[in-house]
């Protein structure tokens, strides 16, 4: 078989297990190691598998949510460089809960493989946890919506109540000067408890959310303590943010490689 029949095939073994080890993933092949290990560094890089010690996870998302995978696909590059300046944010040991948000999906691929309890209302992220012996995970029941694999609505915002995280990350669909917005009363509802049981909120949204408003209201600017966004923010909006208070950090490229490090402006 060629390389790119190899790499389905193997994609497939990946996502059936949630974990393969790399001597099954040779054995269903065929091939040598490190034609293996090339095959996965270049589904790692399309985003498709986690890298890890001994063999690789699934990373991502579920074939039965294709609206979702659409939301992962948009503005790609932006939502990896804001991940992984999200990812300086969180420490080994941390209590963070993830929210369903296509950019926080990106986070939680780069936080597979560390020593982090994670709760989450997502399907997507919890699939990526399902089988990282390093990570507790907690999955937030209630409401399944349908498109993007959420949890939401009265009975998560209950179990959230009971809860307690220390970092909450959460996802915008829009961002204007009234503040975040999201895209359903159901989901913001769910983002409402999110915010009330942790110390820190920190928001991860594109710089295109910015300007715009969707159909529900989560909070104003001042309501959030840490916002990451890629570095093609205007200044305008710079200056918005930082002057609500808001911890801005800047993503620009090649965070998380060759030592480079993200803006970070404000408190």
């Amino acid at each position: 078989m060629n390389s790119e029949e190899r790499r389905e095939k193997l994609l497939q073994l990946v996502q059936a297990r949630g974990f393969a080890s790399l001597p099954d993933l040779v054995a269903v092949v065929d091939v040598s190691e490190s034609t293996v290990r090339r095959d996965l560094d270049a589904l790692e890089e399309g985003g498709s598998v986690k890298r890890t010690h001994g063999g690789a996870f699934y990373s991502g998302p579920s074939p039965n949510l294709p609206h979702f995978r659409q939301r992962q696909e948009s503005q790609w590059d932006k939502k990896k460089r804001i991940a992984d300046a999200a990812a300086s944010l969180i420490e080994d040991g941390d209590t963070v809960l993830l929210d369903g948000g296509s950019t926080t999906y990106e986070l939680a691929r780069v936080l597979v493989g560390r020593p982090l309890q994670v709760v989450t209302n997502s399907l997507p992220v919890a699939n990526l946890f399902n089988t990282d012996a390093s990570t507790d995970l907690i999955i937030i029941g209630g409401y399944v919506h349908a498109r993007t694999g959420s949890v939401q609505g009265p009975y998560a915002s209950e179990m959230l109540k009971k809860l307690h995280v220390r970092r909450a990350v959460m996802s915008a669909a829009g961002i204007n000067d009234r503040g975040i917005f999201n895209t359903n009363r159901l989901l913001v509802e769910t983002q409402w408890a999110m915010m009330a049981a942790t110390d820190e909120v920190i928001v991860v949204a594109d710089s295109t959310k910015f300007g715009h408003q969707s159909l529900a209201h989560v909070g104003e600017l001042h309501s959030i303590n840490t916002m990451v966004v890629d570095d093609q923010l205007s200044e305008s909006w710079r200056e918005k943010v930082v002057a609500a208070g808001v911890h801005l950090i800047l993503a620009g490229e090649g965070v998380g490689k060759n030592g480079q490090k993200a803006e970070s402006i404000g408190q």
